[in-house]
């Protein structure tokens, strides 16, 4: 990974983004969550800022969190039967929801992903769902959270198509920032959502520039093959990170493949065993580690990486665990503390795996007084 640059702050980080934005199509950005992906999406979107009240102008439009709460559910209560998700009429997000018939501009996109209908009532600001179930329509249903997501999701994609198409209500746009949009979604829709959205970036004549940033390995692979960063000089790609000694903030030139990410992953998972702060999907990343190590090192199945100890002398044991551990319904947003049980089971493989392949020992410090290898 070639070397970058560091930056005190997110402001300035942004602010260099916006530089490189000046001879960029579009950039790239691999962070693991707690980084600050989301804060510096919105110091970026600020920088964009002038003026105030009516003569406010911008030119960021995001994709986030922060977008995701545009969007909040009027279950009623009262009467449990017209479920609607209600939306922020204050937001230039929904500048053109009357005028653009939002509806039949996000409807195909939707069937990509999702078997529900919708309507949108601009006089009220909802949107009422409906699912057809053994030929019969259901109405005003509550979809899962995940439905939701990608709902909001393809309302953001006809919005992103009208600023490339310089419909007159998003014609201040000149800039995308994309955070995280698949972080509920399974690696099947990761590359259909990936896929897709380089079909739109893709499009001739797109005049907009755009930062998409992720902690999805996955997403960040499909977005840097089909916008072909290795390729296009128009592209970059960076892995970044946050030094939590002064706060500052590293961004390094990266491929495809996020760094060494394998490397960078055992860091935070030693880091995480020595804290005791152990979570459920602690496993799905070490089974990551594993397989690409197997694959490595020629053999077919990650099994093959997990050290033989004297209670599991065939590895069976260990090998069923992360099987188990890293195929359960583990979100990074709900985490759930491991049981002591497994703990320990997962601090037998690491340290196991660590003391079978060499690492160099300064990614894995030890604490004073310790002995012996990690």
């Amino acid at each position: 990974m070639k070397q970058g640059q560091t930056f005190a702050d997110l402001p300035s980080l942004a602010a260099h983004l916006r530089q490189e934005m000046e001879s960029k199509k579009a950039i790239l950005l691999y962070a693991y969550n707690g980084t600050g992906k989301t804060r510096l999406s919105m110091a970026f979107k600020d920088l964009g800022k002038k003026g105030e009240g009516e003569e406010e102008k911008r030119d960021t439009l995001y994709f986030n969190a922060f977008t995701e709460d545009l969007f909040h559910w009027d279950n009623d209560l009262g009467g449990d039967s017209d479920r609607r998700l209600a939306l922020n009429a204050a937001s230039r997000f929904f500048a053109g929801l009357a005028e653009l018939e939002m509806d039949n501009r996000i409807r195909p996109l939707l069937q990509r992903y999702a078997d529900f209908d919708f309507r949108i009532d601009a006089q009220e600001w909802t949107v009422r769902f409906s699912r057809t179930v053994d030929g019969e329509l259901v109405d005003n249903i509550k979809v899962s959270r995940g439905e939701e997501n990608i709902f909001v999701w393809c309302f953001f994609l006809a919005i992103l198509q009208l600023a490339m198409d310089g419909a007159e209500a998003y014609q201040w746009v000149k800039y995308v920032y994309i955070d995280d949009p698949i972080s509920s979604l399974d690696e099947h829709n990761a590359i259909a959502v990936g896929n897709h959205l380089a079909q739109l970036l893709n499009k001739t004549g797109n005049p907009l520039g755009v930062v998409i940033s992720s902690h999805h390995p996955l997403f960040f692979n499909v977005m840097h093959n089909e916008l072909d960063a290795r390729k296009s000089k128009k592209v970059s790609a960076h892995f970044l990170s946050r030094t939590k000694a002064d706060g500052s903030y590293a961004l390094n030139y990266t491929g495809a493949t996020p760094f060494f990410h394998h490397v960078a992953v055992l860091t935070e998972l030693y880091k995480a065993e020595r804290s005791g702060e152990l979570y459920t999907y602690h496993f799905n990343m070490l089974r990551s580690v594993l397989e690409k190590s197997a694959s490595f090192h020629g053999f077919a199945n990650f099994s093959a990486c997990i050290t033989q100890e004297s209670d599991d002398p065939e590895g069976v044991l260990h090998a069923r665990l992360i099987n188990i551990m890293s195929h359960g319904n583990y979100s990074l947003f709900e985490p759930q503390q491991m049981l002591d049980e497994n703990k320990a089971y997962f601090r037998q493989i690491l340290h196991g795996f660590l003391n079978r392949y060499p690492f160099n020992p300064d990614l894995f410090p030890q604490p004073a007084g310790a002995a012996g290898t990690p």
